[in-house]
């Protein structure tokens, strides 16, 4: 698989904690719905296939089992929202309600 966050895949997204790698997952989400929102599907396609590959990485060091599990639920919603049928009746406003406590955590312990 070719990485499009390589220096990320080589290690350093294991050195970033849990909360700023879910922070960068809902900045990838939300370019996502910012480009679908402004009729840009290829753009919003390759945010949401980095937010997917970092998700992915998150998941492979998935410290407990109820982590692991609440992620792979977030992925399947989210592949779900951008590339199924919405099953799940997600909304922009909702993936934004998810992300934003991780992205004002970070924010905060800086």
């Amino acid at each position: 698989m070719t990485y499009q966050h390589q220096e990320l895949a080589a290690g350093r997204w294991e050195r970033l904690t849990f909360f700023e790698q879910m922070a960068n997952i809902g900045s990838e989400v939300e370019r996502s719905l910012n480009w679908r929102a402004k009729q840009q599907p290829s753009l919003a396609q390759r945010a949401f296939e980095r937010a997917l590959e970092l998700l992915d990485l998150t998941l492979a060091g998935a410290a407990t089992p109820a982590r692991l599990r609440e992620l792979a639920r977030v992925r399947e919603a989210m592949a779900d929202y951008f590339a199924g049928r919405n099953q799940f009746a997600s909304s922009d406003a909702s993936w934004r309600r998810y992300f934003a406590p991780f992205t004002t955590a970070v924010r905060r312990d800086r």
